[in-house]
């Protein structure tokens, strides 16, 4: 089973690249994803929204500002650049289950420290 630090980092390196290929076998298949606008239940609906957030963007950059140890998972805590016009400040937090999979990710979505960036 994968490091819980090095599954996170390549679920969020494969989102960085819109790579929907290498997301799909991190996730478990009743996969949960919920943030301040979507909740949705099992991997293809998962992928599904996953796909369309893609589709909405032309370039993603991922800056992990910190991860924390959870245990049942990770925490993380990112900076968002979405096209190169808008930044997010969100955390993640990952559920791993037994397998080695993301079971789940809860997305909280606040402010950075330096700027008034919102979303």
């Amino acid at each position: 089973m994968p490091d819980k630090f090095e599954l996170v980092r390549a679920y969020l390196a494969a989102y960085a690249a819109r790579d929907l290929a290498a997301i799909a076998p991190l996730l478990a298949d009743a996969v949960t994803l919920r943030d301040w606008k979507i909740r949705v239940a099992g991997k293809a609906a998962a992928l599904a929204e996953t796909r369309a957030n893609f589709e909405a963007v032309s370039r993603l950059e991922i800056e992990v500002l910190a991860l924390y140890a959870r245990e049942q998972g990770i925490a993380a805590e990112l900076r968002i650049d979405v096209d190169g016009r808008d930044t997010i400040y969100v955390v993640d937090l990952f559920d791993i289950d037994a397998h080695g999979r993301i079971a789940a990710i809860r997305a909280f979505i606040g402010r950075g420290d330096d700027d008034t960036a919102s979303a």
